[in-house]
């Protein structure tokens, strides 16, 4: 069986590059066609300035990949079993975190993106392409839509939809590695940091 101190370190160093993905991710649906003017107008989508990728996904589990590391070093059974729960707590938070950022990444998606269209008084900056009840199966489900109906930016469509998926991805395996995190936590405060390293010895 691994020891509870490698599971920690594994769970964190897997945590930092979906970290990164994450407000990557983030930092691209702010700048739509790389530009800072829509964001300066305030005609950025709201899921992406809500920037749960940054500030959740990113900077806190990071934070909390970092204790994971530092705390399988920890030595000493009772100083181990209080890391623990510290880490228990960490998990907890970046499991909502993370979870809270997979919900807005699906609703910015279902959503569609805030842009330029064409209405019946004229051009106006809304979101088009959010679900109606008397409209057919959602935008993503219809292609024809993603290069027909925004005017600007241009491709936001496209660009919201893959760094939507991409985020909302990332952040979901962030959620399930800090539920399994959960678990091994309360594995190391019941078991102890070196329980798989009992060996029994030749008589």
């Amino acid at each position: 069986m691994m020891c509870v101190s490698s599971s920690l370190r594994c769970v964190g160093f897997s945590l930092v590059p979906l970290a990164i993905v994450c407000m990557l991710s983030n930092i691209l649906l702010l700048f739509p066609e790389l530009k800072y003017n829509f964001l300066l107008e305030g005609h950025v989508t709201r899921e992406a300035t809500w920037a749960t990728g940054l500030w959740g996904s990113g900077f806190l589990v990071l934070l909390g990949a970092r204790s994971f590391v530092l705390s399988s070093k920890t030595k000493g059974c009772c100083a181990f079993r209080t890391e623990m729960l510290c880490q228990l707590v960490y998990s907890c938070v970046c499991l909502f975190v993370a979870g809270f950022c997979c919900l807005v990444s699906a609703t910015g998606l279902v959503q569609g993106p805030l842009c330029l269209h064409n209405s019946e008084s004229g051009p106006v900056w809304d979101v088009p392409l959010k679900p109606h009840a008397d409209r057919d199966a959602g935008y993503l489900y219809n292609r024809t839509l993603w290069s027909g109906v925004c005017l600007e930016p241009k491709g936001v469509v496209l660009w919201n939809v893959v760094l939507f998926s991409v985020l909302g991805a990332a952040s979901g395996m962030q959620t399930l590695i800090c539920g399994a995190n959960i678990l091994i936590s309360f594995l190391g405060i019941i078991l102890g940091k070196g329980f798989c390293n009992n060996k029994i010895s030749p008589a």
